[in-house]
């Protein structure tokens, strides 16, 4: 199989072009190609497919194989590869979802693209504003946003000294949220600046989540803790987050980088 590893802000999948290759099983290939030790190392697999709808199709898998709505770090590398590798040739573009088709607007230097704005779409707030919750006995609160996929946003005022490999299966695969959740632990800096750790279901904690990152920057404005764009700085780098109140559309500005191409033999797995 031949495939180009590509990270936005060091949230890093496996990327297969799909125009060219077939992925028989991508739950396994998934989980396969994610581990560190014996794969390639990644966050997930994300396929780019042909669609009827859009100018591609994506397909995201995290980790442990579970297949994902939306990644925004990942739909930033899925327009980067399909310009810069001559799927598409506009500079906008429309990339079919699970959780619909989003509208990409790529900036190009040199033929190739570094950074891309993503319509996210509208968020969806799905708790209280805020809601309590009992985790491992410990009383804390969260802001619930969808974007398509879930999170659950906490304000702490030290992310840097959780143990998010303790706490984190406690928070992702609490009874409130049945289908499992994102959790975003953030510190916001000022109005127009936040801090967000995050540990995503299926994967763990990870060095940024597109998606999270959006939600977070949403709860904060709903909640009038910063501004309505407001940078949000993660372990791999930083995500622009703006939000329109009129149309309620969010959108996300970041990088996307390719790091290097391969070929991998699958072995018999399933």
């Amino acid at each position: 199989m031949k495939f180009t590893k590509m990270q936005g802000i060091g949230n890093d999948y496996v990327y297969v072009n799909c125009f060219e290759e077939q992925v028989a099983d991508p739950e396994a290939v998934a989980r396969f190609v994610s581990d560190r030790h014996f794969g390639i190392g990644s966050d997930g697999l994300i396929l780019i497919c042909p669609s009827q709808v859009a100018d591609c199709r994506m397909r995201m898998f995290n980790e442990d194989g579970s297949e994902g709505a939306m990644c925004g770090n990942g739909i930033r590398c899925v327009g980067k590869y399909a310009y810069d590798h001559g799927i598409v040739t506009d500079t906008k573009i429309t990339v079919e979802t699970r959780a619909g088709i989003k509208q990409l607007d790529m900036q190009v230097e040199k033929g190739k693209v570094v950074s891309v704005t993503v319509d996210m779409g509208v968020p969806e707030l799905t708790s209280e504003l805020p809601e309590k919750i009992l985790v491992d006995g410990v009383e804390t609160e969260f802001t619930g946003i969808s974007m398509g996929n879930p999170h659950a946003v906490y304000y702490r005022e030290d992310i840097d000294g959780l143990d998010l490999e303790k706490i984190g299966p406690a928070y992702e695969n609490h009874e409130r949220f049945p289908d499992r959740v994102n959790s975003e632990f953030i510190t916001v800096l000022d109005r127009g600046h936040i801090r967000m750790r995050v540990w995503e279901r299926g994967s763990g904690e990870t060095w940024a989540c597109g998606t999270g990152a959006t939600a977070c920057a949403v709860a904060s404005m709903m909640l009038g803790l910063v501004d309505n764009t407001v940078e949000v700085q993660l372990k791999g780098g930083n995500l622009e987050i703006t939000w329109d109140r009129e149309s309620g559309h969010a959108f996300m500005t970041g990088p996307a980088t390719e790091v290097f191409q391969g070929e991998i033999t699958i072995p018999e797995i399933g």
